[in-house]
C-alpha cells in the first residue's frame, strides 16, 4: 500500500531510480494517471500539506484517500528548536515505525538557507566527537524519508515567502552507506516537476568510503562531495575515526584524486576543530601536505562538544592559528560560523535528549 504522495509518484515515474513497485490504486479507484501528478506538484510546489487542500481534487476521491491512509510526508514532527537569535531551527521527525531523526534549518543574514537532513536512523561508524555514531546505527532511510525531511522545512520557509537554496546530506547517518535510497531523495529533490532544486546547491558529506566515492564519480552529475577528513595522519585519524582503519588517508586520497580527475569537481574537506587532539600547528602542515589538490578546499569547523564525548572544542585563536598556516600555504581554507550552539544543534544531540525540555535560552515547541 502506498504511504505518501512523493512514494506514489516515484512508484509511476521514476521506478527505474530503485523505488519499489507501487500499487496503482488510482486505477482502482477508477482514475486516471494524471491524478498522480496533480497529487505531486501539490505536495512538492505548491507545498500543500493537507489532502483537503488539493482541490483540483475531487471531493470524494480525496474522501477515498484519505481513507486508504494516503500522507503527505514519511516523517512527523516531534519537536521543534529554534535557536535565540531565530536563525536555526532544528526538528525532531518521528517515521512510522517509531524511530526517530533529525534535520536542521539555517536561515543565514544574506537569504540562503540551508537543511541539513539524515540519511540514517543512528549511524555504524562511531566517530568518537558525534553524537549519533555514539548512540549507534538502527536502519537505513528510505528516499521518501529522506526527501521529506528537506519539505518540511521547505513548507515553514513558504509561511515566510522563503525557499530552502541549499541542503546538505550531513544530518545523522552515513550518506555513502545508504547510496541508493540518497541517490534516489537526490532525484526527488532536483526533479523539475515537483522540489526542482538544482544539482548544484546539493551536498552529501562522507566519513571516506572508497568504493561509493568511485561509484559517485560515475553518477555524472553536479552534486557536490564533501569528505570528513578531519585528522591528517592515519595516527589521529583511527583514533577518533574508525573507518580509517578499513580506509587509510593514501587510500582515501588517492580516491579523491580519481573523483577530480573523473568530474573536473571541486571537493569540500570537513575538519573539526578538537582541542588537542588535531589542532597543533604540525598537523596543521601536514594537513597542507595532503591538500595538494587544485579542486580542494577545507572547511574548519568549530565543534558543537556532544554531552556524552569526552572531547572538547579548539578555542578562536587556536583556530586562527591553524586557518593562517594554511592559507599562509595556499591551500583554500574557511571557517565555518557556528549555528544553533543554543540549542544542540550538532548530529544526534537533539534525539540523544529525548524530548526535551525548554531552556532559557531556546524556544523547544511540542508539535501536536
Amino acid at each position: 500500500m502506498t504511504n505518501t504522495v512523493a512514494e506514489l509518484w516515484a512508484g509511476e515515474k521514476v521506478r527505474a531510480a530503485g523505488f519499489a513497485d507501487v500499487p496503482d490504486f488510482l486505477t482502482q479507484l477508477g482514475q486516471k494517471p494524471y491524478r498522480v501528478g496533480q497529487l505531486y506538484r501539490a505536495a512538492t510546489k505548491e507545498l500543500v500539506d493537507d489532502l483537503s487542500r488539493v482541490t483540483v481534487l475531487p471531493a470524494a476521491l480525496r474522501g477515498d484517500l484519505a481513507a486508504r491512509g494516503l500522507r503527505f510526508s514519511a516523517v512527523e514532527p516531534v519537536v521543534l528548536q529554534r535557536s535565540n537569535d531565530r536563525q536555526t531551527t532544528k526538528g525532531l521527525f518521528r517515521l512510522a515505525d517509531g524511530l526517530e531523526v533529525e534535520a536542521v534549518l539555517m536561515e543565514h543574514h544574506n537569504d540562503r538557507t540551508t537543511v541539513c537532513i539524515s540519511s540514517q536512523a543512528g549511524c555504524a561508524y562511531k566517530c568518537a566527537f558525534c553524537s549519533t555514531g555514539q548512540a549507534g546505527f538502527t536502519r537505513h532511510l528510505r528516499a521518501t524519508e529522506i526527501f521529506d525531511q528537506a519539505r518540511f522545512f521547505a513548507i515553514e520557509l513558504a509561511g515566510k515567502r522563503k525557499k530552502i537554496t541549499n541542503i546538505v546530506y550531513m544530518g545523522m547517518g552515513e550518506p555513502f552507506s545508504n547510496f541508493d535510497a540518497v541517490m534516489d531523495s537526490v532525484k526527488l529533490l532536483n526533479d523539475p516537476n515537483g522540489f526542482g532544486l538544482g544539482h548544484r546547491h546539493i551536498t552529501i558529506s562522507t566519513v571516506g568510503l572508497v568504493p561509493q566515492i568511485d561509484k559517485f564519480a560515475e553518477e555524472g552529475h553536479q552534486v557536490n562531495l564533501a569528505i570528513s577528513l578531519h585528522a591528517p595522519t592515519d595516527e589521529i585519524r583511527s583514533a577518533i575515526m574508525p573507518v580509517n582503519l578499513r580506509y587509510p588517508i593514501a587510500d582515501l586520497m588517492a580516491a579523491c584524486a580519481r573523483y577530480v580527475a573523473k568530474t573536473n569537481r571541486k571537493i569540500f574537506f570537513e575538519y573539526v576543530m578538537l582541542a588537542g587532539v588535531n589542532d597543533g600547528a604540525e598537523e596543521a602542515r601536514a594537513l597542507v601536505k595532503l591538500m595538494r589538490g587544485r579542486l580542494y578546499h577545507v572547511n574548519l569547523i568549530p565543534y558543537n562538544a556532544t554531552p556524552d564525548a569526552a572531547l572538547r572544542g579548539s578555542d578562536e585563536m587556536r583556530i586562527k592559528a591553524f586557518h593562517d598556516i594554511l592559507e599562509g600555504a595556499g591551500v583554500p581554507c574557511t571557517v565555518r560560523v557556528p549555528m544553533g550552539r543554543d540549542i544542540a544543534a550538532a548530529c544526534g544531540q537533539l534525539r540523544a535528549q529525548t524530548q526535551p525540555r525548554a531552556a532559557s535560552h531556546a524556544e523547544t515547541v511540542p508539535v501536536a
